[in-house]
């Protein structure tokens, strides 16, 4: 049985290829997800694809993925700098997140340089589009391939077979 990953998207998302094509490019987020399922499928991951512009609808969406999902992948939009409630949410879910963003964060203005995603996520992707998105599913995949392994290894054999 595959894997379920959870990609969530934050405000204004919803705008790509209509929103500063200049910062974001001309990508739609409907072509993201589409990439996204296919890249996913590719690696053996049920990917399922969520939007919102709510910052509680996002943090019931991750507090479901912690019963539903193995892994989430979060473009938290201009919440990843504001919302201590979504890095508390995180934190609550167990399960790891890659953190993705279209633009450098980095190069931009000065208040986008803090994450408090970044404080709980596995990792952050930034500055390389809609391309960070496939490598944010690569490297879920492969976190997830390594757990797997850790407990089903050898190792964890002889901590059941001697408890």
């Amino acid at each position: 049985m595959a894997d379920k990953v959870l990609i969530l998207n934050g405000p204004n998302l919803n705008l790509l290829g209509k929103r500063q094509p200049e910062i974001y490019g001309t990508i739609t987020l409907a072509e993201i997800d589409e990439m996204c399922k296919l890249h996913g499928t590719q690696r053996g991951l049920a990917v399922e694809c969520r939007q919102s512009n709510h910052e509680g609808e996002i943090i019931d969406w991750i507090h479901e993925a912690r019963e539903l999902k193995a892994g989430i992948i979060l473009n938290a939009g201009a919440y990843s700098h504001s919302s201590i409630a979504i890095m508390d949410a995180i934190s609550s879910a167990e399960r790891p997140v890659i953190e993705v963003h279209l633009s450098n964060i980095h190069k931009r203005e000065s208040y986008r340089h803090t994450s408090y995603v970044s404080k709980v996520a596995v990792g952050m992707i930034c500055g390389l589009g809609a391309q960070g998105y496939i490598l944010a599913i690569e490297a879920i995949s492969r976190i997830l391939e390594d757990e797997k392994k850790r407990l089903t290894g050898p190792s964890s054999q002889k901590l059941i077979a001697n408890p």
